[in-house]
């Protein structure tokens, strides 16, 4: 009898520390709104909208103690819209991250849907990850800094820090049998943060990005709703049936005092545009744009930021039509109640200049503003401003 007490009481003792090394915790972002746009198609929008500074999520973030520092994890996120309950990301569940791994002394290694590099390196230097939400981001989010495409089937590895120096990969494995190269994405990148300096580089290749299951359309809904879908976008809709959609991004941070300076850079490349252009010129060129974005932001006080960003789009150049440009100034104010809960305001204003070719590539058409995740204008200039509430838990 002694001896069955013992060895119960042993297996509590286990089971106890197990419990206290292994860990499970809900997270949370509330974000909602009101929006005005100055042209949706060329009429004034008033609107709620939900998940715009920070999309709203909830989640589940987990971590198994397995000895010798070798940690299992995992990560389920979802994405809601707070104005009606339904699910973000095209309807997907956890349509924002879901993936398992494990974590050592030199790094993580985890599977399933996940960001890209160029999306962990170089996305969080641009304002529109910082305090100008999704509206602030470079147009239709072309270099997808701003997260608007995850990758699915995916394979990740993040290194261990190395005295603020860190860098990781991607690969997506596309699932098509007989062709590995379809839906295929890949990404590298590497980032520096010690003190006052942050740098970040990133590479990003998706094959067949417009196709089912590729980059552009990978959220469960086909197509997908124009504000989250980059292949409505009026800035580059009309080439997203190329083979391969290639971004390179760079950027970097200065902290001095309570003043931060930032700037980035992209390179987007969309190489063997699709035989579906009636335009014969058009098929199997390729199409390349430039983005270029300054910030700045100074916190007042602890609880009260301020924000500026400018950012410049080039676009494409087209046989016989002027090249397209994108101008787009952006200002926030950010003001913290607590440590979870803010109120901020946001405002963008966006204008387009020169050609683009149209959906079928027979021809051009003036470019038109377009700012990120709102319906595009029916002109070249656009203006958005959103009062918001934001709450993390």
């Amino acid at each position: 009898m002694k001896k069955s007490l013992l060895a119960l009481a042993a297996l509590g003792a286990f089971a106890g520390v197990a419990h206290a090394q292994s860990s499970v915790t809900l997270y949370g972002i509330i974000d909602e709104g009101f929006n005005i746009n100055t042209n949706s198609g060329g009429k004034h929008l008033y609107n709620l909208s939900s998940g715009v500074m920070q999309g709203s999520r909830f989640g589940l973030r987990g971590a198994e103690d397995l000895g010798g520092g070798l940690k299992a994890i995992f990560v389920l996120e979802n994405g809601f819209d707070v104005n009606n309950g339904k699910l973000g990301q095209g309807g997907l569940m956890f349509g924002r991250q879901a993936y398992v791994g494990l974590s050592s002394q030199f790094g993580t290694v985890t599977l399933g849907r996940q960001y890209d590099s160029v999306v962990d390196y170089v996305g969080p230097l641009e304002a529109g990850d910082q305090w100008g939400g999704y509206i602030a981001a470079h147009p239709g989010d072309i270099d997808n800094f701003n997260n608007a495409y995850r990758t699915n089937n995916t394979v990740k590895f993040t290194s261990a820090d190395y005295a603020g120096l860190k860098f990781g990969g991607t690969y997506s494995f596309g699932g098509i049998a007989g062709d590995v190269t379809k839906n295929q994405i890949w990404s590298l990148g590497a980032g520096y943060n010690n003190g006052p300096l942050v740098l970040g580089v990133g590479y990003l290749n998706a094959r067949t990005p417009a196709a089912s299951g590729g980059l552009f359309n990978n959220g469960g809904q086909s197509p997908l709703p124009a504000a989250s879908a980059a292949v409505s976008s009026p800035v580059y809709g009309a080439y997203t049936s190329a083979n391969t959609y290639q971004v390179i991004g760079a950027g970097g941070a200065y902290t001095f005092g309570a003043a931060t300076v930032g700037l980035t850079y992209s390179n987007i490349r969309f190489s063997n545009l699709g035989v579906a252009f009636a335009q014969p010129a058009v098929r199997g060129q390729s199409v390349t744009f430039n983005n270029a974005e300054i910030n700045f932001k100074y916190q007042l006080t602890p609880a009260l930021l301020v924000g500026a960003a400018y950012d410049y789009t080039r676009g494409a150049t087209i046989e016989g039509a002027s090249r397209a440009q994108y101008h787009q100034g952006s200002l926030g104010v950010d003001y913290f109640l607590s440590k979870r809960t803010d109120v901020y305001v946001i405002g963008v204003y966006q204008h387009a200049s020169g050609d683009v070719l149209n959906a079928a590539g027979t021809g051009t058409v003036a470019a038109t503003a377009g700012i990120n995740g709102l319906s595009g204008s029916s002109n070249q200039n656009q203006l958005a401003a959103r009062v918001g509430i934001r709450h993390k838990f």
